[in-house]
């Protein structure tokens, strides 16, 4: 854990001195890396008392956090919300400490609307449970592979390094394929799969041909599906250079992704 990191939750510490309002939950700097909560007050009025766990990877702040929120006083959906608008806002911030601007967001920033219509959220809820069962929130947990086409990479380490970090911070596994097609294949839950397209198209990851920072609009999503459980490759983040449709077939093929390798194959081949 840096230097940098440790100092800032020194500062956290003292900021929010009140009984329960602190704490670090977890302790081990060069494995796990450091899982404080911190308790305050949020959305319109500040009227709603709100958990937030900021998971510390050792390689913080170059990492962004892992998120979780929760509060008796929001649905699932609403927590969810929250947690994504933080996550979003982690991954458009530079890489140095950035709790105490999370947390200001949080408190003061995060849009009211997601605060808001508890009731009309919940009555949604219940309703769509009633009739649908629970077959969205278990869509939503199983894990699922994307395939995604980019439009071009020439900022090759700020657009890897963005890519790392939102693997690492939205939990997805991720195999960049860097060739005539710059393919990501991804493994994860598919709302935070489609947070991760989310990012690439409204972050500038890139620059145009004239050098300046740019947006990946032109990006595509080949293939969406359930995950197979004949795929055991669980590979973090990796970077693969190939030369042919050969090799590009292989590595397909290693992660037991063949056939849906062969669905995309007119779209690779034109």
């Amino acid at each position: 854990m840096s230097d940098a990191a440790i100092e800032e939750v020194s500062v956290l510490s003292s900021i929010y001195c009140r009984d329960g309002e602190f704490q670090i939950v977890q302790q081990s700097g060069t494995l796990d890396g450091l899982v404080v909560q911190l308790n305050c007050t949020g959305g319109r009025g500040g009227k709603l008392n709100v958990s937030a766990v900021f998971h510390l990877d050792p390689s913080y702040p170059s990492c962004p956090p892992h998120i979780s929120i929760s509060t008796t006083g929001l649905s699932k959906i609403q927590c969810h919300n929250i947690r994504q608008k933080l996550m979003t806002r982690a991954a458009e911030l530079p890489p140095e400490p950035m709790l105490l601007q999370l947390v200001e967001y949080l408190q003061v920033k995060c849009p009211d609307v997601l605060w808001s219509q508890q009731e009309c959220v919940e009555q949604t809820e219940d309703q769509t449970e009633e009739q649908d069962g629970t077959g969205e929130e278990k869509n939503n947990q199983q894990e699922w592979t994307a395939v995604l086409l980019l439009d071009h990479i020439r900022s090759r380490n700020r657009y890897i390094g963005l890519l790392e970090r939102w693997s690492q911070q939205l939990q997805l596994t991720c195999r960049l394929l860097l060739g005539r097609n710059p393919l990501i294949i991804l493994l994860g839950e598919r709302p935070n799969i489609k947070e991760f397209c989310h990012h690439l198209k409204t972050v500038k990851v890139d620059v145009d041909s004239s050098g300046k920072k740019c947006k990946e609009r032109m990006m595509k999503v080949l293939a969406e599906t359930p995950y197979s459980s004949l795929c055991q490759h669980r590979y973090g983040f990796i970077v693969k250079d190939y030369k042919s449709l050969s090799e590009l077939t292989a590595v397909f093929e290693e992660l037991n992704l063949a056939e849906l390798y062969q669905q995309m194959l007119p779209t690779l081949s034109g």
